[in-house]
Order: structure tokens, then sequence, then C-alpha cells
């Protein structure tokens, strides 16, 4: 007598294998995860910078953060104030710690050696229609103000999810994310900056 199993029986099973896997993508949404993920990073890497530069600023007897009528960007082709221009170092030097890169700090010139050892750059970066980048823009030299800004992916980190972080931020947009000291400072939205909201 053989034993085995019967294509009928084989069947039912591929068939169960099937239903159960697809629910598991369903549920689990891996590329939601791999956005939320990313998020994360973003986060992270804007309140390294919000604390670098803040370290900065206390330890430099004559600190300076940039001009206040440029937009600095990890990508080119940002502007993201009315009046200023876009800036961006070049593609050898735009993550250098030593003022040469897209954030204009001079890092490197802290007696107690940098809070970072370079600037940080969009984990997923897009300049089309997901706008995906970090921009640094200067309120005042004098006074030493400024804002971070970044876009974020995932359903979760953006306004109205369940780890919203885009409106609950303070900023002057409800659909970015925005850290630093002076978060009234308003940015343009559009194609030249970040398609999204209004401020």
């Amino acid at each position: 007598m053989k034993k085995g199993f019967t294509l009928l029986e084989l069947l039912i099973v591929i068939g169960i294998l099937a239903i159960l896997s697809t629910t598991m993508l369903l549920v689990i949404n891996p590329a939601e995860m791999l956005r939320k993920a990313r998020d994360s990073q973003r986060i992270s890497d804007l309140n390294t910078l919000k604390s670098a530069i803040a370290y900065y600023l206390v330890n430099v007897s004559s600190p300076y953060i940039g001009s206040s009528a440029q937009t600095y960007s990890d990508v080119g082709g940002i502007t993201c104030l009315s009046s200023g221009a876009a800036s961006l170092a070049a593609s050898s030097t735009y993550l250098s710690i030593s003022g040469n890169g897209w954030i204009p700090i001079n890092f490197s010139t802290l007696a107690g050696g940098s809070p970072i050892s370079a600037l940080p750059h969009d984990p997923n970066p897009s300049t089309s229609t997901s706008n995906h980048y970090y921009v640094y823009l200067v309120s005042n030299n004098s006074n030493y103000t400024f804002k971070l800004v970044t876009n974020m992916e995932s359903q979760a980190y953006s306004q109205g999810g369940t780890n919203d972080v885009e409106s609950t931020d303070g900023g002057t947009i409800n659909s970015l994310y925005e850290v630093g000291t002076d978060l009234s400072l308003a940015i343009t939205t559009g194609t030249n900056c970040f398609n999204v909201g209004t401020p």
C-alpha cells in the first residue's frame, strides 16, 4: 500500500499557506515598516544636528551658523526662502563638519572635538514628488536662531498618523517636521521647497 498525499490534499495545504502568507504581508506591511525606520532616522538626525549646533553655540566665542538669506540643503536645487538663494556644498565635501558641508558650521573648531563625525544625509533622498531631504535655515545669525526641516515618509509619523511628529512639533507648517530655536521662521512651499502643506 502506497503512502502519500492526494492532489486534493496538497491543493488545500497550498491554498491555506497562500492565504496565511497574504494575511501576514497585509498585517506586517514591510514597505511601511521601512518608511517608519527611515522616518525614525530623520527624527534622530535632525535632533542630533540641533544638539550639535547648540553645543557649538555654547562653546565658540564668535560662532557663525550661516546666512539668513540662504537655504541650505543636503540635496541641490532647494530654495525655501522667498528672498534667499540655494546653497549646496561640493559633492566631495557635503558631509564635512569643517564648514564646507551642506551646513556651513565649522564643528571642527570645538576644543573638545566635534559632537558629530559627519553631517547627516536623508536616508532616502528624493527631490521629485516625495520631497525627502533635509533643509537648514538661519533665522538670525546674530541671535543664533535656526530651523531644521524635513518631510516624513510613513503614514505613522506624518500629519494625522498614530505617531504624528509633523503637526505636533510646534512649527509653522503642519505637514513638515521642524526643529530648532526659531520654529516661526516662515518658509515658502512649492516646487523649489517642500511641495506640501501651507505656511
